[in-house]
């Protein structure tokens, strides 16, 4: 019996080891996946669009390529409105100032291009899926909002990329495959792409006052609706030279009843000294939810400490932006002084000394801190260690007006009272898009159409809120629009693309950001920097066709 249990045993292994020699014995067979292909539900679409969200978040968020916490001031040194602050270079910003050294194989050049052609790919996927009529799990009106989000950040990729970069390689469908012979499309191809996905986004996303809901009701303002592409159409129609299309997506957002400025005290802080404009950006009163009716478009943020997940990178608005005052002995680090920073930028003379007439509410000491005062108790006069300052103003001159005590945005101030473990990154809600710039991106659009007296007109709304000097049709040149986009949104625009975007570039960086003795001063500007470089590394990996480098790179 033995003999024959042993034999039949046999028999079988025998069996066993053949078949598990076909090859068909390693095909791969998938029983679980949470990919939207095999989903095909409400489910794997929100997943996917939700990696949308993160991967547009890391452009904002990172504190720099390869820890280079300059990453930031790429986009505002070397304009027209700031220096880097006195040893708080890092690195990767340096030829953005000294643009002799900006070459093919500049970092955030190839940070910009790799992030950019990353979002798109994951739209790709994204548009592919919702468009596919043989998935049933989800209603057409979902699929296509999800569509309109998906075609959203692909254009705010191309476009990017196109202010960036010019005709750049368009890919509308996912790879499945490496590929090595891209060729850069003309910039009209990479416009028409942007337009197409803009419109499309316009017509599907909801309005924002009934974007999806979480499981409790609560309105999730910060997913995509209308307004954020007909702004983002705007400003790519003025980039196209298509003002009278830029004029009517601003007057879709201006006169469509949703969104309205804010003039009066709101929020967390309405019951101290402050102003209107101002309130918008204490931290808590960024959101709809908390009375903001400007913001078109804001990013949430949440404390990773306590909430996992609740921001990629690491935020360095904070520590770019504002002052060093805590090196200055006497001065704690405090709510009311905007947290720890350590000015990274430093606004220049033109920006702190010319451009705001007397009564402009957005030169005030809420919206700039110009003034210091001890504020650390200790410094009470009771040994020599700790002399009496403690309610005495911080003397207001010498180098320390540089980077310690030096004129600073109170935009991005905000203070986190767990400790220093918090002080590297910044919890605070980003305003990517408001009204105030829809009124000047159709100024913009006005000027261009010859229409000075709407042109001012439109400006006029923003300086009747910020109690500025009102201006005539004769006022208005290109100039002063940039100005007025300076005074307005300084610190929440990349004040570099706006620049490279209106070819201005050149002119005003080297007329209005000299100041004598700044350190980090503008040196080898030309008009090859109002794009920058296709980066080395994609040019080499791209091995069966050529893609062409700009000029003078």
């Amino acid at each position: 019996m033995k003999k024959n249990i042993f034999i039949i045993l046999s028999i079988f292994l025998i069996i066993f080891e053949i078949s598990s020699c076909k090859k068909t014995f390693l095909d791969e067979r998938n029983f679980s996946s949470y990919t939207p292909a095999t989903l095909g539900d409400s489910l794997g679409f929100e997943a996917s669009a939700i990696g949308l969200y993160n991967q547009f978040s890391n452009f904002l968020t990172t504190a720099g390529p390869n820890g280079a916490q300059g990453w930031l001031s790429v986009w505002q040194l070397g304009t027209d409105i700031a220096y880097g602050g006195s040893g708080q270079t890092q690195g990767i910003e340096n030829p953005y100032w000294n643009y002799a050294i900006l070459n093919n194989q500049d970092g955030a050049a190839a940070y910009t291009w790799q992030w950019a052609y990353q979002l798109i790919g994951n739209a790709n996927s994204l548009i592919v899926i919702a468009e596919d009529q043989s998935i049933t799990g989800m209603t057409k009106t979902n699929k296509n909002k999800i569509d309109g989000e998906a075609r959203f950040f692909r254009a705010y990729a191309y476009n990017l990329l196109a202010t960036c970069f010019g005709g750049v390689p368009v890919i509308t469908q996912p790879l499945t495959a490496p590929k090595t012979n891209f060729v850069r499309a003309p910039l009209d191809t990479v416009n028409n792409l942007i337009e197409k996905d803009l419109l499309f986004a316009a017509k599907y996303l909801p309005d924002i006052e009934n974007v999806n809901k979480d499981s409790g009701g609560k309105k999730l303002y910060g997913r995509a609706n209308k307004a954020m592409a007909s702004q983002l159409l705007a400003e790519a129609y003025l980039r196209m030279n298509k003002p009278a299309l830029a004029e009517a997506q601003c007057d879709s957002i201006i006169t469509g009843g949703k969104f309205k400025l804010i003039t009066a005290r709101f929020g967390v802080n309405a019951s101290k000294a402050g102003d209107p404009f101002s309130d918008m950006f204490v931290k808590g009163n960024q959101l709809r939810l908390a009375g903001n009716t400007e913001s078109i478009w804001v990013l949430e943020q949440e404390n990773p400490a306590t909430i996992p997940g609740g921001q990629t990178g690491s935020p360095q608005q904070r520590r770019q932006w504002g002052a060093a005052y805590y090196q200055i002995a006497g001065l704690a680090i405090c709510d009311s002084l905007g947290g720890r920073a350590i000015c990274r930028l430093r606004l220049n003379n033109w920006v702190l000394y010319s451009l705001y007439g007397a009564s402009d509410m957005r030169n005030s000491q809420f919206s700039i801190r110009r003034r210091y005062w001890y504020n650390d108790p200790t410094y009470n006069g009771h040994d020599a260690a700790h002399p009496n300052l403690y309610g005495k103003p911080v003397p207001y001159a010498g180098t320390d007006t540089m980077v310690r005590i030096c004129p600073s945005i109170t935009k991005w101030g905000e203070f986190d009272p767990n400790g220093s473990g918090v002080y590297f990154n910044m919890v605070k809600d980003f305003i990517l898009m408001r009204l105030g710039e829809t009124y000047l991106l159709k100024a913009e659009a006005q000027f261009k159409q010859g229409n000075t007296a709407g042109a001012a007109t439109s400006i006029n709304v923003l300086r009747t809120r910020a109690n500025a000097a009102q201006i005539n049709a004769t006022d208005v040149t290109m100039d002063f629009i940039l100005d007025e986009r300076a005074r307005e949104l300084v610190g929440e625009e990349n004040r570099r693309m706006t620049l490279m975007r209106t070819g201005t570039l050149v002119d005003r960086a080297l007329r209005l950001n000299h100041d004598a003795g700044a350190p980090n001063q503008i040196t080898g500007l030309t008009t090859t920097n109002l794009l920058l470089p296709i980066p080395l590394s994609e040019i080499q990996l791209n091995k069966d066709a050529v893609l062409e480098q700009n000029p003078g790179y």
